[in-house]
């Protein structure tokens, strides 16, 4: 695998390719891989000919009271698991060669709607960061394919109507959530936890299980929202979250609507934030 830092080589591996009529599949992340990272890179090397994965810690989607410091940065394990799974190249840029007058002072882009509710409302600016950031590297690496995971489900959301917005020649995929045995779902802040909330974390995605459950047996979906909130809250969790909305936009459902639906969950377990969600169908 190949590893570079700038536009100039990125583009010249990617023309390589296209000269050859190979097609380019892209997975963006923040590095700190893990199997679900891998997952996407494992979908992406199923679609495309040559696959593309790119670590960037991105300034501009992190709050100010968030992690953006002590996110971890562990570019030489990345390399190793982006290796196994045959990634072809890995784009590894500073700031300076996505933000070239400085983050603060970059172009910056907006999706409305979708990204005023749930992690939009509690991290103000978040999603303007990341759609900045990927439509960078869009642009850079043009792929055919880009894979994200279906956990970050309304980043997901967020990154597909930015792409038929501004008209993007990209095919976004959504990989599933992995999770550990006891249903956890796959994430760099794991790693946070303490053994002891490590071990009361996997109760958010029962919690999914159970208002899917409920939801099914005819309970009314504002109730179960409530009921959600008070079952982590009696468990040591501090919900920012715990709602159920259409898929296809992330908008309240219909009053008994039972079709095409997810349930999402944003919650604290000491100092560590935790979301993951739920399709229904």
């Amino acid at each position: 695998m190949q590893t570079v830092q700038d536009a100039p080589a990125l583009r010249a591996a990617i023309r390589g390719w296209r000269s050859k009529g190979q097609t380019v599949g892209f997975v963006p992340t923040m590095g700190n891989l893990h199997a679900g990272h891998q997952s996407l890179v494992k979908l992406a090397r199923a679609r495309t000919d040559r696959v593309v994965a790119s670590v960037f810690v991105n300034p501009t989607q992190f709050g100010p009271n968030e992690d953006f410091e002590r996110y971890p940065r562990t570019l030489l394990q990345d390399q190793t698991a982006l290796t196994e799974q045959d990634c072809d190249l890995l784009f590894a840029p500073d700031v300076a060669t996505l933000y070239p007058f400085g983050a603060e002072y970059s172009v910056s882009l907006h999706v409305p709607q979708i990204t005023d509710m749930l992690e939009g409302a509690h991290r103000p600016g978040h999603f303007d960061g990341m759609a900045t950031v990927v439509c960078k590297l869009f642009n850079l690496v043009q792929p055919d394919v880009a894979v994200f995971g279906q956990k970050d489900f309304q980043q997901l959301k967020v990154v597909e109507r930015m792409v038929r917005d501004l008209s993007l020649p990209v095919m976004v995929m959504a990989a599933p959530t992995l999770r550990a045995d006891d249903g956890l779902a796959l994430s760099s802040r794991n790693q946070y936890l303490s053994a002891e909330e490590r071990a009361r974390a996997p109760l958010i995605h029962d919690t999914l299980l159970k208002m899917r459950e409920l939801l099914g047996k005819g309970h009314a979906w504002r109730a179960l929202e409530q009921v959600a909130a008070a079952r982590l809250m009696r468990a040591g969790f501090v919900p920012d979250y715990t709602v159920i909305r259409r898929a296809e936009d992330l908008a309240e459902p219909a009053e008994g609507q039972r079709d095409g639906l997810i349930a999402l969950i944003a919650a604290r377990l000491g100092n560590t934030r935790l979301i993951d969600n739920l399709l229904f169908d």
